[in-house]
């Protein structure tokens, strides 16, 4: 079960990750841009399946601290060896990993890579959600929110945001499925603070990250840079 790591936050600026990179000429001006994590997907049914694009070693070379490696229902065995090999920072399952694999997987790769677990949000109630959130194992460091789908993310497609602000969530997440620029104004709708009758705060709702892909896109896999410039804008100007 995972306990409350929910940091202080107050009204910052979300962080930003874009995902689904496989343009070393992109990803240098990412890097320029100070996004704060890349994202790489290592399944091969999808898309932007990085290593059609990219080597382990030019992953490896990118000079960046928040390398996330996206992998669905992969072995722990190649996880591993993917990580070492392009030397991520952080992981993101996106399939149906369960404890038992978490488990293992942070026994292997230790403490100093962090664990992305994700949550596919589709029909079910706020209750559901919460009892799946509360099963988290304690050795995540942050949930991710997406879109169900078949195709394990990357449909452009959004949930219902406001199911959010009807749960407890003790651990900071991402937010994704289907971020864009007309729709970045609905985040205000989970930017919500609950406080105490003497004003403390208690929680907060805003996602400590933002995950954008498929918005930001001219076809999968090749970003729109100019795009994602004035996203990052529009968030910094919300905030």
């Amino acid at each position: 079960m995972i306990e409350s790591q929910q940091p202080s936050t107050n009204n910052r600026q979300p962080k930003l990750k874009v995902c689904g990179l496989t343009q070393l000429n992109q990803i240098r001006e990412l890097v320029a841009l100070k996004i704060d994590f890349l994202g790489f997907i290592f399944y091969e049914k999808s898309p932007r399946y990085v290593l059609n694009y990219l080597s382990l070693k030019e992953i490896a070379e990118i000079p960046h601290f928040r390398k996330v490696g996206v992998f669905v229902n992969e072995s722990i065995k190649a996880i591993v060896e993917i990580t070492s090999e392009a030397q991520l920072d952080m992981i993101q399952l996106h399939g149906d990993e369960d404890e038992k694999f978490i488990l293992q997987l942070r026994q292997l790769i230790g403490e100093n890579i962090k664990i992305i677990n994700v949550i596919r949000i589709g029909n079910q109630s706020s209750d559901e959600l919460q009892k799946t959130i509360n099963q988290q194992p304690s050795t995540i460091n942050y949930l991710l929110f997406d879109t169900d789908s078949i195709a394990f993310g990357g449909t452009g497609k959004t949930f219902n945001w406001n199911i959010l602000n009807d749960i407890e969530i003790p651990l900071p997440y991402f937010l994704s499925g289907g971020i864009s620029l007309e729709n970045v104004e609905n985040l205000k709708k989970i930017v919500k603070v609950n406080l105490h009758e003497n004003k403390t705060l208690t929680k907060l709702k805003q996602p400590f990250a933002l995950d954008i892909n498929s918005k930001f896109e001219i076809e999968p896999g090749i970003k729109d840079v100019e795009k994602i410039k004035e996203f990052k804008d529009s968030i910094k100007n919300e905030s």
